[in-house]
């Protein structure tokens, strides 16, 4: 059984001081995995591999009850916590870019007999 297990099995016993131990252990391959999700991003992107980083560690590590098998295990669910976080990054992104809500913009209503060029009571 590695470190990273013994220290897994630890922290989801509620164990702070393994969970802290781990973030020290596996924080440089988690980087090195943020970095490669970044590099298929954007280049004005906002978010950078170390917050990436913090972002999915803390989802991971927050998650009450989940219990991780081994190593890998660990790995592949901090890579799709990194994965959902770009998703949703690049969903609020293109939802700002195209006048969704929080893009500051003012939407009005626009004349029903406009937009459709007659009144929705004239049989259509």
């Amino acid at each position: 059984m590695s470190d990273v297990t013994k220290l897994l099995a630890n922290a989801a016993g509620g164990d702070t001081v393994s969970m802290n131990q781990l973030y020290d252990l596996v924080y440089a391959e988690l980087r090195s995995i943020a970095v490669q999700k970044m590099a298929a991003e954007r280049p004005d992107h906002t978010l950078q591999p170390t917050a990436l980083v913090h972002e999915a560690y803390l989802r991971v590590g927050g998650a009450k009850g989940l219990k991780f098998e081994n190593r890998a295990h660990f790995f592949a669910a901090a890579a799709e916590a990194m994965r959902r976080i770009l998703v949703d990054s690049a969903r609020r992104h293109s939802q700002l870019k195209r006048g969704g809500p929080g893009s500051g913009g003012v939407l009005r209503s626009p004349n029903r007999r406009a937009l459709w060029g007659r009144q929705a009571s004239d049989g259509a």
